[in-house]
């Protein structure tokens, strides 16, 4: 028997994922066209910025916005402000100096970093809202939800190196452009019912949870994230590319591919990760404190892995054959073990909220999350221009030990 709202869950996810094939695309569009014309890490950093404060203050604002108007108006709006981003970075002109460069693409990235939180804050809720309670429904929704996400994006990063290297930078944008506004055309029209209209009474100040497990499980997320993205935004990707490519148009076209390729296979491990994680963590026998647990001893093996890569590019002490190929071997493994510590955190934060308030708390803890990604974009740029692989690799090692000590602090809530 389908469920209630399956219907309406199954659009909305289809809508997400649309959104995060173009979100993915245009991450690896915008990092490698602009290192191309000689962007530093720290101003390809700067590219980011914006997308990352943008999502802070959108979660914050989208789980009351939701709340009061409805989850559909957020999941319309973010589709819609996509739309129009992409169609701005279409008219980016190659005369202008750097300096406006990067402020216009700060700027539409901000656009975009708004819409996509809109998206994803509309899913996360709708899964809380939707799915079945019995028999572990919940954790396999949200596993589902978080891990095809993770593959559609990471089909987006290849999409958008390959659409880089064959049909340039504009028709790219204007492609995924057409292709979002169709999709936002179709939900439009079919929608099916079945999500929440919204509560006018709603006060913002709501926002703001009381939980203690809710704030702290929104801290380890800070720390979580930063430590992914304070490799995988620019180090990582600046360190292949000058290993893999000669200089020469082809040599830069066979680096887009090669790194577009591992960015796209290492999102695309972390969401086949998310969406077994249940079935890896034996999840539907297993009551809340026992996960509580769980998601402990995996933040502890996480930060095993960028510890080893670290002390290996110490020993390397500059690019070699050996290193690059046990940083793609170090960074997959982590991606693994990453995914289960994600989808711990994204099945916990919806069993310690209520149904009443899930936009608000959802909302708060993905402005958490934004907040880690923030600091891991300033952190990938300055940490690897300043320090290098062993720098950038050291502080993802540090900031997964702290987010795995705020999880220890987590407490059953019936306890």
């Amino acid at each position: 028997m389908r469920p209630d709202g399956l219907s309406a869950y199954i659009a909305v996810t289809a809508a997400y994922w649309a959104f995060m094939l173009t979100d993915g695309a245009l991450r690896m569009l915008v990092l490698l066209h602009f290192h191309t014309l000689g962007f530093s890490p720290v101003q390809l950093a700067y590219l980011f910025v914006l997308y990352e404060i943008a999502g802070v203050v959108t979660n914050l604002c989208a789980g009351w916005i939701a709340a009061r108007f409805g989850l559909t108006s957020t999941l319309y709006a973010g589709l819609g402000l996509q739309v129009l981003a992409l169609l701005a970075l279409a008219q980016l002109d190659p005369s202008w100096a750097v300096g406006a460069s990067v402020v216009f693409v700060m700027l539409v990235q901000g656009a975009s970093g708004v819409a996509k939180d809109l998206a994803k804050m509309s899913s996360k809720s709708a899964v809380k809202l939707l799915a079945p309670s019995e028999d572990g429904g919940l954790f396999r929704w949200v596993a589902l939800l978080t891990g095809s996400k993770n593959m559609v994006k990471g089909l987006g990063f290849l999409l958008g190196a390959a659409l880089l290297a064959t049909l340039g930078f504009v028709w790219a944008v204007l492609g995924m452009a057409l292709i979002l506004a169709v999709i936002l055309l179709a939900v439009l029209i079919a929608m099916p019912a079945g999500l929440p209209k919204g509560r006018k009474g709603t006060k913002f100040s709501e926002v703001f949870s009381k939980s203690r497990n809710v704030n702290l499980l929104s801290a380890a997320r800070v720390f979580l994230f930063g430590a992914r993205d304070v490799w995988f935004v620019v180090g990582i990707p600046i360190y292949f590319y000058a290993v893999l490519s000669d200089g020469t148009t082809e040599g830069n076209r066979t680096a887009f591919f090669l790194i577009g390729t591992f960015m796209a296979g290492w999102i695309i491990l972390y969401g086949l990760v998310q969406a077994n994680a249940p079935r890896i963590l034996r999840a539907k026998t297993r009551p809340e404190a026992e996960l509580i647990t769980a998601a402990r001893g995996w933040a502890w093996a996480l930060a095993v892995v960028p510890a080893a890569l670290t002390l290996a590019a110490i020993f390397a002490q500059g690019p070699q054959m050996w290193l690059t190929l046990l940083l793609i071997a170090g960074l997959l493994v982590f991606g693994g073990i990453f995914a289960v510590n994600s989808s711990l955190h994204s099945y916990l934060i919806l069993t310690f909220t209520k149904a009443e308030r899930v936009t608000m708390d959802v909302g708060f803890y993905y402005m958490a999350n934004a907040a880690g990604r923030l600091a891991g974009t300033l952190l990938s740029g300055v940490t690897y221009q300043v320090g290098g692989l062993a720098l950038m690799l050291g502080a993802a090692a540090m900031m997964v030990a702290l987010s795995a000590i705020t999880v220890g602090f987590l407490r059953p809530q019936d306890s």
